[in-house]
């Protein structure tokens, strides 16, 4: 119906972390970009959105700051400082919080990088496992009334990883920027009781990371706030630069994609449970800094990503002794949360699942890591289960799983039949989105 050789269609995945989009039948999505903007509140610019969304924007009192915000989606957009510029993310707690965001996110990504018209592609959109019923009516609403498309297809990240690896059951562990999700996925399908949760992804590690360096002295200094200036041949001399009407939010900003390379380029899982004493005498690491001091990381390094396996040793790190404990959230280790998800499964799946734990996400990609989930898992699974961690050597593979999904998943011969088409969205409205995309 839509397939074809002539109009491929597009994956799209909005993470908490970044945006991926590209063509269905690729082995990469074409772009990758932050899932945050810029957003500059301009007095009495009047920012044309669509009929749409400034009714709704009228109906909920936010007419005004419809009006007055310029959002700037993408990284060279946000990597040009701007004076009151705030950074907004687009996800909390791995659901759409701003919507407005999100459609700049989308624009940025469909006309400004793939360059398209999206009413002549279908779209295929991953989402979250544990979306509510309002979020997805709200995304197909989005897509064909402002975008247009002429079909689209909802479908959920755990089962999009599943199909990455060619299976149709399996247990994935996505672990993500915002949170770590452990979803059992069974003949194509989520089984939603069996969905855990837990509050630590990627950024929480980046947090707890930068927390250390600060209370070890160590000062990072954003890229935009100094000049450098030769003074002999390799010999540098910095200059500070005065932007006093830089926002909090950005400078928090370029700090921390500082501090999230230190951690994907040091971090690696240590072999057993992080202790204090038996790391002390572990040789260090350098890493440079943009501003050109040298630092060592030592046991660190293998501490911040011991915290996946082993949340308690959160509160052991200066301003994060708080971390979920208003919320109130339960903190498991990835063993324990993969080992609750498998039991809240029927018993006649579970062998299957301990055999098939797939990983995925950017913070998956850490050294180390498929090595000693498995190690744990073994210890804690009941005998009879034989377990095996599955997890691409391809970095990158790890971190695409869900887009790579959506890729094949759109590309197959026998899934043109399924897409929610435009006629039937007219002649059902949203909510038949529930039964088209289970």
């Amino acid at each position: 119906m839509y397939g074809g050789d002539e109009v491929s269609a597009i994956v799209l995945d909005l993470g908490s972390h970044s945006c991926k989009a590209g063509y269905a039948g690729e082995d990469q999505p074409k772009s990758v970009f932050p899932s945050v903007v810029g957003s500059v509140e301009t007095p009495g610019a009047v920012v044309d959105g669509g009929g749409d969304t400034d009714m709704e924007a009228k109906k909920s009192g936010e007419a005004e700051k419809a009006k007055s915000r310029k959002l700037y989606a993408g990284v060279q957009a946000l990597g040009y400082r701007r004076d009151y510029m705030e950074v907004v993310p687009a996800m909390k707690d791995g659901l759409v919080a701003d919507w407005d965001v999100v459609e700049s996110l989308w624009d940025h990504a469909l006309r400004d990088r793939l360059m398209i018209d999206p009413k002549e592609h279908p779209m295929l959109l991953a989402e979250p496992s544990f979306n509510t019923q309002q979020h997805r009516e709200k995304m197909v609403e989005l897509m064909f009334e402002k975008y247009d498309v002429p079909a689209l297809f909802l479908a959920k990240n755990a089962v999009l990883t599943s199909f990455a690896s060619g299976r149709a059951t399996s247990l994935v562990v996505d672990c993500g920027g915002g949170s770590t999700t452990v979803a059992a996925v069974h003949d194509g399908y989520v089984l939603q009781k069996a969905i855990v949760r837990s509050a630590i992804g990627g950024e929480v590690l980046t947090d707890c990371l930068q927390r250390t360096l600060e209370a070890k002295g160590i000062k990072i200094k954003p890229r935009f706030s100094f000049k450098r200036k030769e003074i002999r041949q390799g010999e540098y001399e910095l200059i500070p630069l005065d932007l006093p009407n830089t926002t909090d939010s950005y400078y928090a900003y370029a700090q921390r994609a500082i501090v999230a390379d230190i951690k994907e380029s040091i971090c690696r899982v240590p072999d057993s449970a992080f202790d204090e004493t038996s790391y002390a005498n572990i040789p260090t690491t350098p890493y440079e800094l943009p501003d050109g001091q040298i630092i060592e990381i030592g046991a660190d390094r293998f501490k911040i990503s011991d915290i996946l396996f082993n949340p308690t040793l959160i509160q052991t790190i200066p301003g994060m002794e708080k971390f979920g404990t208003e919320a109130g959230i339960p903190f498991n280790g990835l063993p324990q949360m993969v080992i609750e998800s498998i039991n809240k499964c029927d018993v006649d799946i579970r062998r299957e699942l301990f055999n098939s734990v797939m990983l995925a996400g950017g913070t998956a990609s850490m050294h180390q890591m498929k090595e000693r989930l498995e190690k744990d898992l073994m210890e804690e699974a009941p005998q009879a289960a034989r377990v095996k961690v599955l997890a691409s050597g391809n970095v990158l593979e790890r971190r695409f799983s869900v887009w790579i999904g959506g890729s094949i998943l759109a590309s197959l011969g026998s899934f043109q039949q399924m897409w929610f088409s435009k006629a039937e969205y007219e002649e059902h409205g949203p909510t038949y989105v529930q039964r088209k995309c289970p």
